[in-house]
């Protein structure tokens, strides 16, 4: 919890920064969004390669453990949809792209910065950061009114690192397994499925 309180309040001072001309943008280097992003995407990959629990999880379970990524896909993406046609400013293939994010809202917000424009990527960042913060503060209550899945689900991407422990407590240890195997699947699926909504332009 203290980390997202620390990443809000980074962003917050950093809005301020910019919205003052302390740190006007046009300082940074030249494809420096660009690099940031390589770098990102980079060191997902090494965390992914060397967790070794991943490796195990896909040796011993049976293939139905894919459902669990595959239904928070579904879900995310279907009310990423639903959102579209209520907010008039956001398009259909922006609010995909948004959602995509599944709660990794470092990567998702420089990516669709990247491919779309700051604004985008700002929702992107606040989107999915709430989206962490929601699953930190409401696991207790989605674990017993709709199963201990739920959490898991709600954590998206992040249910394999800053939302495990809070899984793991209300959950129990048994679901560890499945919230590290759902979450790794879904960072994966982050860089390639963001520009897959975006292109639907």
């Amino acid at each position: 919890m203290a980390g997202s309180i620390y990443i809000s309040i980074a962003f917050v001072i950093g809005v301020l920064l910019g919205r003052m001309g302390v740190l006007p943008v046009d300082t940074l280097p030249p494809g420096m969004m660009e690099y940031v992003l390589f770098g990102l995407i980079f060191f997902v990959g090494i965390s992914v390669g060397a967790n070794m629990e991943v490796w195990k999880i896909i040796k011993k379970m049976h293939v139905k453990i894919i459902l669990l990524p595959l239904s928070v896909i579904i879900g995310t993406l279907a009310g990423s949809a639903a959102v579209s046609f209520v907010l008039e400013r956001i398009s259909f293939s922006e609010a995909l792209a948004v959602g995509a994010g599944f709660g990794y809202y470092s990567l998702s917000s420089v990516l669709i910065a990247q491919l779309d424009g700051e604004v985008l990527g700002m929702i992107a960042m606040l989107a999915n950061l709430m989206r962490e913060i929601f699953t930190l503060l409401a696991s207790p209550l989605l674990a017993r009114f709709f199963g201990r899945l739920a959490p898991i689900a709600a954590g998206g991407a992040t249910a394999m690192d800053t939302t495990l422990p809070v899984i793991t407590r209300f959950c129990g240890k048994e679901y560890t397994v499945f919230a590290i195997f759902s979450g790794v699947v879904l960072t994966l699926l982050v860089p390639l499925l963001i520009p897959f909504c975006l292109a639907w332009r």
